[in-house]
C-alpha cells in the first residue's frame, strides 16, 4: 500500500512538472537560428557552438547560420528572420540609429541584448616573406582584405587605416578565403576584427610564416580617440607566432535576440550559455569573457526582458527599466 501511494505521488509530481514545463514553453519557436558570420571567423565557430549547445540542452532544433556578420545579424534579428544573432557595439549603435547600410533609415530597435560574449580585437596579419612588420611598412596601394562586406572589420578597419594614413585597395570575402588569397600573394595584408584566436590566423601560422602586426602606442591612441573602441592586448599565448603581447584595440560583442521572443525561452537560452563558462570556453577560448559580470558592457541595446531577468537574478544586475524592452 505504501509503495502504491508513493508511486502515485511520484506520478503526480511528474505530471505537474510536465505541465509546468509545457506552460513555461508556451510560444516557444519550434526551431531557431543564430546569425553568425563567414566560415573561418570567430563568430561562426563561437556562434555555431552555442547554438548547438542551446539546442541540445533545451531539446529544440537550432544551429548557426552563415551571414555577413554584425550588420546583417542586426537586420535578421530585428525582422525575426533569425531568432538570435551576434553583433558588436558599433554596428549595433548604427543599426538602432537607422544608419545600417543594409537598410538605411530603418531603426532596428527590435533586436535586444541577450548576453555578453567577448571583445573583438583589431589586428593585422601579413606573410613574413612580405617584410611587413608594422602599419608603416604597409606599401602604398596595398591590397587589404577586410573580411565580409558589412562586417565589423569591414565597417571600421578601413576608416582606421585611413586615420593612420594608409592608402589601400579594399578587398572583401570570408576569412578563410582571404587567408588563401594572402598565401597566394593576391593580398598584402588581412585586417582582422574577430575574437581571438581567429581560426583563419591559427590555420595560416600552421601553414606558413606570418607576422601579426601590433599598433604602436601613438597609433593605438589615435584610433581610440576617433572610434568607439578601447585598449586591448592580445596575449602572446594566443598564437605561436607571437613572442610578446601585441598592442591592439577592441570592441565588445553581444548576443542579441528578437525582442518579441517569449521571455521564458530567452531566459532559458541565456541560462544554458551563462551558467557554465568552462563549457563555453571548450567551444571557443574567446568565451573566457562570456561571464555574467560583463552584463554592464552593454551601453547601446535595450535588454530582452527574459535576459534582464536572468542577469538580475544571477548577476545582481541593476538594469534600469528604460533599458529593458517593453518597460
Amino acid at each position: 500500500m505504501k509503495l502504491t501511494a508513493l508511486t502515485g505521488t511520484l506520478v503526480a509530481v511528474a505530471m505537474s512538472t510536465s505541465v509546468a514545463v509545457a506552460q513555461d514553453r508556451t510560444g516557444w519557436p519550434e526551431s531557431f537560428t543564430v546569425g553568425t558570420a563567414s566560415q573561418g571567423g570567430t563568430y561562426f565557430a563561437y556562434g555555431s557552438g552555442w547554438a548547438n549547445l542551446v539546442a541540445d540542452q533545451l531539446g529544440i532544433s537550432g544551429g548557426g547560420e552563415v551571414t555577413g556578420g554584425p550588420m546583417q545579424n542586426m537586420a535578421l534579428v530585428h525582422t525575426g528572420d533569425a531568432q538570435f544573432g551576434m553583433t558588436t557595439m558599433g554596428p549595433a549603435a548604427e543599426s538602432i540609429a537607422g544608419t545600417n547600410p543594409i537598410a538605411p533609415g530603418l531603426e532596428m530597435t527590435n533586436a535586444c541584448a541577450m548576453f555578453p560574449m567577448y571583445q573583438t580585437p583589431f589586428s593585422v596579419t601579413a606573410l613574413a616573406s612580405s617584410g611587413i612588420k608594422s602599419i608603416s611598412d604597409i606599401p602604398d596601394g596595398a591590397k587589404i582584405g577586410f573580411g565580409p562586406a558589412g562586417s565589423t572589420s569591414d565597417t571600421y578597419f578601413p576608416r582606421m587605416m585611413e586615420t593612420l594614413g594608409v592608402n589601400f585597395e579594399r578587398r572583401n570575402g570570408g576569412w578563410s578565403d582571404l587567408g588563401g588569397q594572402l598565401q597566394d600573394g593576391l593580398l598584402d595584408v588581412i585586417a582582422f576584427a574577430a575574437g581571438v584566436p581567429v581560426p583563419a590566423v591559427s590555420q595560416l601560422e600552421v601553414q606558413t610564416d606570418i607576422n601579426i602586426i601590433e599598433f604602436t602606442e601613438e597609433e593605438q591612441a589615435k584610433i581610440m580617440e576617433a572610434f568607439p573602441v578601447s585598449e586591448f592586448e592580445i596575449a602572446d599565448s594566443t598564437y605561436s607566432t607571437l613572442e610578446a603581447p601585441a598592442r591592439s584595440v577592441s570592441m565588445w560583442n553581444f548576443a542579441v535576440a528578437n525582442c518579441d521572443l517569449p521571455a521564458s525561452f530567452v531566459k532559458a537560452a541565456v541560462d544554458v550559455v551563462m551558467s557554465d563558462n568552462d563549457r563555453m570556453v571548450g567551444i571557443h577560448k574567446a568565451a573566457r569573457s562570456t561571464l555574467p559580470e560583463n552584463w554592464d558592457k552593454n551601453k547601446v541595446l535595450k535588454w530582452h526582458p527574459g535576459a534582464a531577468e536572468w542577469f538580475a537574478e544571477n548577476a545582481g544586475a541593476s538594469i534600469p527599466d528604460d533599458m529593458i524592452h517593453g518597460k
